[in-house]
């Protein structure tokens, strides 16, 4: 072991010791894991700070900040006397389209939900942009006042930026986003969908006994959640009395959280699945809080000294950041986590394991702050180059530094598909999932090493659930684009996550931007920011709770959600054409019409009793359809191009499902 090494090892071993007696001799020990703050690290905030707000590490220096305790800042963002160029008069016409369509799908979806799903071509009265009140056949209803106003501004756009208007074109854009806003359609039917949320280890603690929890998933039943992400191993704690684990959770010691949530989630019919923190097994901003000095590293490696990973200056947790992380090259690492994960899923009936921080720390390789060089690491790729990584820079040998970069990338998605071969071989309707971040492939492969598009083309994972944290739609939209509209993971299904502790119109505007992109659902983030008004929100727009508690929960029913989908896409077809809202040629109308009603009932027999032939025979109908649904049609919505990119988008999803539903059943 090199002479700098071996000082940083010596001094985190006495460190270790030293720790160990102390808590020895202390016979009721002042532990706590702050059952105040959010235990998620990958979210924005960390032990209770503001967004924007780093909580600042030990080692930190002033400017320092870890990436993944930030939020996505708005999109756009509007200011007085800013100038509108060309692109940004692009960028806030495409947003208030895209407001404005959501705004639509709200209303139709409200309108249409008495409707029959058998397509035909009946005349009745309304339109979708009806306010309020009857209308008579032949009449035409007024433009909802929100979506005119918005209608009008568009109209006037080109003649506005030609006089260089910006002060009007900002305050009228402003007013005509903030007047949609302000009669947001509330009344509103969820789809069949995943609707997940991550119950943080701070509400766990909160909770204190199976009786409290129990207060907690009636809230989340409510809200029509029907999957919890239970944090079950938080920076190195398990909340369960635990074998192989040094240590479990001191303030869940008195019951076991993770069997109660078990037997809560069958209660309830909602699916519990654990989420365990993967390589990162320690957080120094809880040191405070558990009377441990400021450099202590936590149960596993206050156990296992030499099962740390290292930055190029020799510290175990990055500049700027709070969490030690292990040698993922390290088998001695690796056989531990797999035993956590064996003992979690055969000792309890979860519905799923979901790895969070299956990455290492984020990095900047051009400012010189690298990551990954645990002394297993560092042997395993000097065996194989003949060099010792820590001597690696990109710009002194980029050929080399790449090799580096895949090697440590590769450890991450050997461990992710071992983990999965392991626990598939255990209980193979487990579903695994792993919580990863939604930047692009090649910023995150040389920032964290988390190649997690691969992980899904292989099949090694079920789910990603992308930690999309955003603050706003249009920015979401950016971050979840290119993995949810421009790529496709066969089986793997993407889920986006939302943060809720942003604005709660930006929450809920994300999540119904979800129902119209190829998605099977959303996560929320977190449980501990589920508070009564928004609460409130998801019970006023998606749907009595009995009517959530009837639909098929896709992971189980996959087929039966595409049909329910489906069925929801009909009647929003129907009720256009009942008003005729929804008009193309006659022949062309009727071979539509055929083939919607056909596919629908080939979806309907194919829930009840699947097989790999009827599954072919609906895929062909599926894709023949989405042929028909094109630029010909005429919509007469104020968002036409919105509705039928909706509705490409929403064929997309049944075929996500459809894929997920032939591995699963």
């Amino acid at each position: 072991m090199p002479k700098f090494f071996r000082r940083r090892f010596i001094v985190l071993v006495l460190c270790s010791c030293w720790v160990s007696c102390l808590m020895g001799l202390a016979a009721t020990p002042a532990l706590s894991l702050d059952p105040q703050s959010s235990s998620r690290a990958e979210g924005p905030t960390t032990g209770g700070q503001a967004i924007g707000v780093p909580f600042a590490a030990p080692n930190a220096s002033p400017g320092a900040s870890d990436p993944s305790e930030q939020i996505a800042p708005p999109g756009l963002d509007i200011r007085p006397g800013q100038p509108i160029t060309p692109s940004l008069a692009t960028a806030m016409r495409q947003e208030l389209e895209d407001l404005m369509g959501r705004f639509e799908s709200a209303l139709l979806i409200a309108n249409s939900v008495d409707q029959p799903s058998q397509l035909s071509t009946r005349q009745t009265a309304g339109t979708l942009t009806a306010s309020v009140g009857p209308v008579g056949v032949g009449e035409v209803a007024p433009m909802n006042p929100a979506l005119a106003t918005a209608q009008q501004l568009l109209e006037d756009w080109p003649r506005l930026l030609a006089q260089k208007d910006n002060d009007t074109v900002r305050s009228r854009w402003l007013n005509a986003r903030q007047a949609l806003w302000a009669e947001f359609p509330m009344r509103s039917v969820a789809q069949p969908e995943i609707r997940a949320i991550w119950l943080d280890r701070g509400t766990l603690v909160r909770a204190g006994s199976r009786q409290g929890l129990a207060q907690i998933f009636d809230r989340l039943s409510a809200a029509g959640i029907n999957t919890v992400f239970v944090e079950t191993v938080n920076a190195g704690y398990p909340i369960y009395p635990s074998r192989v684990a040094p240590q479990q959770n001191p303030l869940t010691r008195s019951w076991d959280p993770l069997a109660a949530a078990v037997d809560l989630g069958k209660s309830h019919d909602m699916e519990v699945h654990a989420w365990v923190w993967t390589f990162a097994t320690g957080n120094q901003a809880h040191n405070r809080l558990l009377n441990q000095p400021a450099d202590y590293m936590g149960p596993v490696l206050n156990a296992h000294p030499d099962w740390a990973n290292y930055d190029n200056r020799g510290e175990v947790i990055p500049l700027g950041q709070t969490k030690p992380f292990l040698d993922p090259a390290n088998p001695e690492v690796r056989s531990y986590l797999l035993s956590l994960l064996k003992e979690i899923a055969s000792n309890y009936d979860v519905d799923g394991i979901q790895l969070d921080y299956i990455r290492y720390p984020f990095q900047d390789p051009t400012a010189n702050r690298t990551y990954g060089y645990g002394l297993a690491s560092r042997r395993q790729f000097q065996r194989m180059t003949g060099t010792d990584p820590i001597t690696l820079s990109p710009s002194d040998n980029p050929q080399l530094w790449s090799r580096w970069t895949q090697f440590r990338t590769q450890q991450v998605s050997s461990f992710v598909a071992e983990a999965s071969q392991t626990l598939k071989r255990l209980r193979p309707k487990l579903i695994v999932s792993t919580a990863v971040f939604a930047q692009p492939t090649h910023e995150r492969l040389q920032k964290l090493q988390q190649d997690w598009e691969s992980w899904a083309r292989q099949g090694s994972v079920d789910w990603i659930v992308l930690m999309s944290y955003a603050a706003d739609t249009q920015r979401f939209d950016e971050l979840i684009r290119p993995w949810v509209v421009e790529a496709n993971y066969g089986s793997t299904l993407v889920i986006p996550g939302i943060r809720l502790n942003t604005s709660r119109m930006a929450a809920l505007d994300q999540i119904r931007a979800l129902r119209d992109l190829p998605t099977a659902g959303y996560a929320l983030f977190a449980a501990e920011y589920l508070d009564q008004g928004f609460q409130s929100v998801l019970n006023a727009t998606q749907g009595p709770s009995a009517t959530l508690r009837s639909q098929p929960i896709p992971q189980q029913r996959p087929f039966a959600a595409a049909a329910a989908r489906y069925q929801a896409l009909q009647r929003e077809w129907n009720w256009l054409l009942a008003n005729q809202q929804l008009q193309m040629g006659e022949r062309h109308l009727q071979q539509l019409v055929r083939e919607a009603n056909t596919l629908g009932e080939e979806l309907d027999d194919l829930s009840s009793k699947s097989s790999h032939r009827d599954l072919v025979r609906v895929r062909s109908r599926l894709d023949r359809l989405r042929t028909q649904l094109n630029a010909d049609m005429t919509v007469r919505t104020a968002s036409r191009r919105y509705r039928l990119r909706a509705w490409q988008h929403r064929l997309s999803a049944i075929e996500h499902l459809l894929a997920y539903g032939e591995t699963r059943v």
